[in-house]
């Protein structure tokens, strides 16, 4: 069980954060049934008993994976979560993907790991002044290149290899990760709000996974906990 259950928020805190706000009637998945406390105003109540039961789930997950050296890869693709999975990841030293899922990450490892490795090879030739050798328009041009690698690869590079655990903001934001996740067998840990199918990850934490500020209060509890 968790060590330190004074990280978790309180009920208070959670209902103040909407946490317990699921989604409308009509775009309910039947298969998050028993994460629903009742139905308001066209509304799914999330049961916030099953929301801090899978936090401690997952923190006591994410814990003992840390412990044994596994790898995890955060991802937050939507504006309200990338800047606090970011967060999450960096003091953890953990890899991330934030903004947007590059396709076959998981699934054509192999590429992924060539372009970083160009990545930092451009990154080497530059700060060396390797690229003095090259015409002003050609510098111009594989600065360019290094930038958007950069944008694009920043967050990757301590993805060493097929990470053991991925971590998602969101399940219904993150199909196409979860999918290549569920390919690779790995372990699929996240926030899923009522229209979504819990049976597609290992560890879920039912909530609210559109609210900012419920995000901030899993994601910072999740981060205390575990440092």
């Amino acid at each position: 069980m968790l060590k330190n259950e004074t990280q978790l928020p309180t009920y208070e805190d959670m209902i103040k954060a909407g946490m317990h706000l699921g989604r409308k009637k009509s775009i309910f998945n039947p298969k998050m049934k028993s994460n629903v406390y009742l139905m308001r105003d066209g509304i799914h109540i999330i049961d916030l008993i099953k929301t801090k039961q899978g936090m401690t789930s997952v923190v006591d997950f994410l814990r003992k994976s840390l412990e044994d050296k596994k790898l995890v890869l955060f991802v937050g693709i939507s504006k309200q979560s990338s800047d606090l999975v970011k967060d999450l990841a960096e003091s953890l030293g953990m890899p991330y993907a934030i903004n947007r899922w590059l396709g076959g990450t998981l699934t054509n490892f192999k590429t992924v790991i060539s372009r970083l490795h160009y990545l930092e090879s451009l990154e080497t030739d530059f700060a060396s002044g390797a690229f003095e050798k090259y015409t002003k328009k050609e510098r111009l041009m594989k600065e360019k290149e290094m930038a958007k690698l950069k944008e694009k690869f920043d967050g990757l590079r301590k993805l060493n290899r097929v990470p053991d655990i991925l971590f998602v903001s969101s399940v219904k934001e993150n199909e196409l990760p979860i999918r290549e996740a569920k390919k690779m067998k790995v372990k699929i840990v996240g926030l899923i709000n009522t229209e979504s199918d819990p049976s597609r990850i290992d560890f879920p934490i039912p909530a609210n996974d559109n609210a900012r500020k419920s995000l901030e209060l899993i994601i910072k509890a999740i981060k205390d906990s575990l440092l």
